[in-house]
């Protein structure tokens, strides 16, 4: 019965220490290796200052810039409490809080709303909506902004990546660089 808790023991800390330590840090030093940027969060920085990360979304307010999809995640993109809000497709509140997006999305436009913004993510921290959700947006940015709408289309079709390897997800446009391109647009026009 010894020997068999001896093996036991020695069996639990030789795997903690390879998989528990040595494996991780491998993992971690290769990425910081080979993918530097990705491996700490794909940050973005200006004039030294963190204003975000490419892979996060953030809220985006104001008619002045290109708004993000709704957050499930805590009390708003919380990295810390990511997820989706596990309300049903028939959950009164859901439809109650998709109602008032479009309602106010709408005061805007006469369009039809994109669904990617007025609904979250499952994760609640999307970084991108649709090249439609931003299109849907540039009146009113244009509007606020006073900048030509064809300029804005001009940035929009900048940011906008298309299909992973041309098969994998949909066509996409990352809001936090987008916004950050709108903004040195409008200084360089001023």
């Amino acid at each position: 019965m010894r020997r068999q808790i001896v093996i036991a023991f020695v069996y639990t800390l030789v795997t903690t220490v390879i998989f528990g330590i040595a494996y991780p840090y491998a993992v971690t030093g290769v990425a910081q290796l080979l993918f530097p940027d990705k491996a700490n969060g794909q940050i973005l920085r200006q004039n030294g200052v963190i204003v975000g990360s490419r892979i996060i979304g953030q809220p985006f307010t104001g008619p002045s810039y290109f708004h993000s999809r709704p957050s499930a995640a805590g009390n708003g993109y919380d990295a810390s409490s990511s997820g989706g809000s596990n309300l049903g497709p028939t959950s009164k509140k859901l439809l109650d809080r998709i109602a008032a997006s479009v309602a106010a999305e709408q005061a805007n436009s006469s369009d039809e709303v994109p669904v990617d913004l007025v609904t979250a993510s499952g994760s609640g921290l999307d970084p991108d909506i649709t090249p439609a959700a931003a299109e849907f947006q540039i009146a009113r940015v244009a509007q606020a902004r006073h900048i030509d709408q064809a300029a804005l289309r001009t940035l929009i079709a900048k940011h906008t990546q298309g299909r992973q390897f041309g098969v994998l997800g949909e066509p996409r446009v990352n809001v936090l660089e987008l916004n950050r391109d709108l903004d040195r647009f409008c200084e360089r026009q001023q």
